[in-house]
């Protein structure tokens, strides 16, 4: 401005117009037909929460079904003729083996779709339940005749963790049946302790001898008819495999017959004292004596034998673990219609060997089966 020009605040005519601004184009928008809203089915809340909870309900079921599993033991403490219920429940449970067997041989991989893996649980179910049922029928008879520190405590012991398992129903579907080589150990257990029961009472004064064996090998037989099918009977070779396990496993149970109590026989008393009153009983029990009193001294146990007698039996004599004297075939005194009196005494005893020590009498069967024992001290 200092040199006479002017800025004009005017736009210069001579410049080129701005181009137009575009108008918008209008734009419209389709709408389809309105989805309608879903409705929820009424089930769906318990599916959601059974998908939640499942897993706590499944522990929840063995809660229930341990707590079922105490009353079906009082019920069997009532009576030994119960047992003769056991053949309904071991055949039900043979024949829904059967069919798992045949339908999941891997268990509840080879259920595939969802009306398979229903038909896999109703079927584990069932066989839960009923093994539920024999094994906790199975227990007092076995604790009864069980000898505690003796061989026999480990069968009654390993009978009640499999009625444990079975009651865990998640270990029980998803690692039990499973595999088939766990679920034939599991039901051949069972089966051979249900059928050592069943046998002598279907069939009174069974020696138990004869009850262990003809058990083993029936059970066998029921295991191995859940692998083998109709065709493959027609091979030698299996004849010749089923036949050797059939002689076999009996064997072994004979020779393990120690290991296993006498059931259903029982020790109901048993002790020792220096004399005895018309009826058999000891006019004293005691458990210290001294070593003078040894030659006079007189054991007598009461055998429970709701099966009636079928086995004979003999008292073994120990002092710290040793054999001092063995009576065998002791002559029974039947007391009532299930239970027999066995007497016996250490006249014979010499003076090296009546000394000072832990004292026993084991009662025993002729074939070696523990039935129980009585423990006393003996000082100089």
């Amino acid at each position: 401005m200092g040199n006479g020009e002017y800025t004009s605040l005017v736009d210069d005519p001579t410049e080129s117009p701005a181009p137009p601004v575009p108008e918008p184009t209008p734009t419209f928008r389709v709408e389809g037909p309105r989805a309608r809203p879903v409705r929820e089915s009424p089930f769906e809340p318990i599916r959601k929460f059974l998908r939640r909870h499942g897993r706590k309900l499944w522990w929840l079921h063995s809660a229930y079904a341990l707590a079922l599993g105490s009353g079906v033991v009082a019920f069997a403490s009532k009576g030994f003729e119960r047992a003769r219920m056991l053949g309904a429940s071991l055949i039900c449970v043979w024949v829904l083996l059967l069919i798992f067997f045949r339908l999941f041989s891997r268990g509840v991989e080879d259920a595939g779709s969802k009306r398979e893996k229903v038909g896999f649980y109703v079927i584990t179910y069932a066989i839960k339940n009923l093994y539920q049922g024999l094994l906790f029928f199975l227990l007092p008879s076995y604790w009864k005749s069980t000898t505690l520190g003796s061989a026999n405590s480990w069968f009654v012991i390993a009978l009640a963790l499999v009625a444990v398992l079975s009651t865990l129903d998640i270990v029980f579907d998803h690692y039990v049946m499973r595999y088939r080589w766990l679920a034939s150990v599991f039901h051949g257990v069972i089966l051979f302790g249900a059928l050592n029961v069943f046998v002598p009472a279907i069939f009174p004064r069974t020696e138990n001898v004869t009850s262990l064996i003809a058990s083993a090998a029936i059970a066998t037989i029921g295991v191995m008819s859940l692998h083998l099918r109709a065709r493959e009977l027609k091979s030698k070779l299996v004849w010749l495999q089923l036949v050797t396990l059939v002689a076999l496993l009996p064997a072994l149970a004979y020779g393990a017959r120690r290991l296993i109590p006498p059931v259903p026989m029982y020790l109901a008393h048993a002790a020792v004292g220096p004399s005895e009153m018309h009826d058999g009983r000891l006019q004293m029990e005691v458990t210290r004596v001294h070593t003078s009193a040894l030659p006079a001294l007189i054991a007598v146990t009461d055998i429970g034998v709701p099966a009636g007698p079928g086995s004979n039996f003999r008292h073994i004599w120990k002092r710290d673990g040793e054999v001092v004297h063995v009576n065998a075939n002791i002559t029974a005194r039947a007391e009532g219609a299930s239970v027999l009196r066995l007497r016996s005494g250490l006249k014979n005893i010499t003076t090296q060997e009546a000394r000072a020590g832990n004292w026993s009498v084991e009662v025993e069967t002729t074939d070696g089966q523990i039935v129980g024992n009585t423990r006393f001290t003996v000082v100089e």
